[in-house]
């Protein structure tokens, strides 16, 4: 909801009942509208100017490479950005991508010139970036910081990307199994929050590892992950990272002591898949297939009921099928997601445009 539309009902809530204790966002696109609130209402917590930090792709770049943690080379585009400068500086393949986008909307990967030309036509250049492309095997590190420490966190490695689930392919999750390679991305992830100075509250942070094992920093989010991620650390690890979410954000201890959870060991997996909507848009469900019941580590699924209509506006939220899965390793769940992928049916047919229904 915008800013202007909550102000009057948030002044309202002040004058009738006091100062607030705290106003929260925990949506990617609630963040700034929160911080302005805090800001016109003097509510405590994170301002403006440090929230921007999370939600402009070239503040956060600059953030994290002037602290000395490799991120890709980037610039901002405007009215004078031309396509061989852009090539020449950053090099091809590049990545244009909008400087507050989440979920890989709006997302480019243009490997020519020629392409990088006529992309760069098509875009508003006044919230776009252009991002050299780093090849690697993307991962996400998720959870909370308090006191400038994990409370708790996990790391696991995307099937296929976000990107691709754009362009209409699943998009998959496998928590990685304890060991030195998870220590590692750890480690940079804790480089990355201290770099942007996140000392309390929630991350989902992604990192390409390249062919040569070295992490780089990819982007950032100061909320929970979404997809299946709450859902996963809820059910497998026992941790509501909303409930944590705002209770950093209000100042209160954690909803759970770190004694109570479940903490990534062996013997302990898990992850998640997601299906895009059928294209092309609308399309009308006509059956679908469970995997809870065709595979052992499949455990939840929200499926999209015959005769639901999908318009290209659903995301992870509405998607064409959405599923959980537990696992005794990394290993099992991945092979158990690639299975998913292969097993999953989704018919459906075309529908008639919403204003002709």
């Amino acid at each position: 909801m915008a800013y202007e539309t909550l102000l009057p009902a948030a002044r309202r809530v002040v004058e009738a009942h006091g100062p607030l204790a705290g106003i929260i966002g925990l949506s990617e696109f609630d963040l700034i509208t929160a911080a302005r609130l805090r800001e016109a209402l003097g509510a405590p917590g994170r301002k403006t100017e440090y929230v921007l930090r999370f939600r402009d792709k070239t503040r956060m770049k600059r953030w994290i490479r002037l602290a000395g943690v490799r991120a890709p080379k980037y610039r901002a585009l405007d009215a004078g950005s031309h396509a061989k400068t852009l090539a020449d500086e950053l090099g091809l393949p590049l990545i244009l991508k909008p400087r507050d986008g989440a979920s890989a909307k709006g997302v480019l990967l243009v490997r020519t010139e020629d392409e990088l030309e006529e992309a760069l036509e098509g875009v508003d250049r006044d919230g776009y970036e252009a991002e050299e492309y780093v090849e690697g095997a993307i991962h996400h590190v998720d959870g909370i910081r308090r006191d400038g420490r994990f409370h708790f966190a996990t790391a696991s490695a995307y099937v296929n990307t976000c990107l691709d689930f754009t362009h209409g392919l699943p998009l998959g999750s496998v928590l990685l199994d304890p060991g030195p390679r998870r220590d590692a991305l750890m480690s940079f992830a804790a480089d990355c929050l201290d770099a942007l100075e996140l000392w309390d509250g929630p991350f989902h942070l992604e990192v390409i590892v390249d062919s040569a094992g070295e992490h780089v920093f990819l982007e950032v989010g100061l909320r929970p992950g979404g997809a299946g991620v709450p859902f996963v650390h809820r059910d497998i690890f026992g941790i509501d990272l909303y409930g944590e979410s705002v209770r950093a954000a209000v100042g209160l201890p954690p909803l759970t002591p770190l004694e109570e959870l479940t903490h990534p060991g062996p013997g302990v997996g898990g992850g998640w898949l997601v299906f895009p909507e059928p294209r092309p848009w609308p399309q009308r469900v006509v059956s679908r297939n469970s995997l809870v019941e065709a595979i052992p580590e499949f455990y939840g699924e929200a499926l999209p009921a015959p005769g639901h209509v999908f318009d290209g506006e659903g995301g992870y939220d509405h998607a064409g099928g959405r599923f959980l899965l537990r696992g005794p390793d990394e290993a099992t769940v991945r092979r158990a997601v690639l299975e998913g992928i292969a097993r999953y049916r989704l018919e459906t047919t075309a529908a008639a445009p919403a204003a002709a229904r």
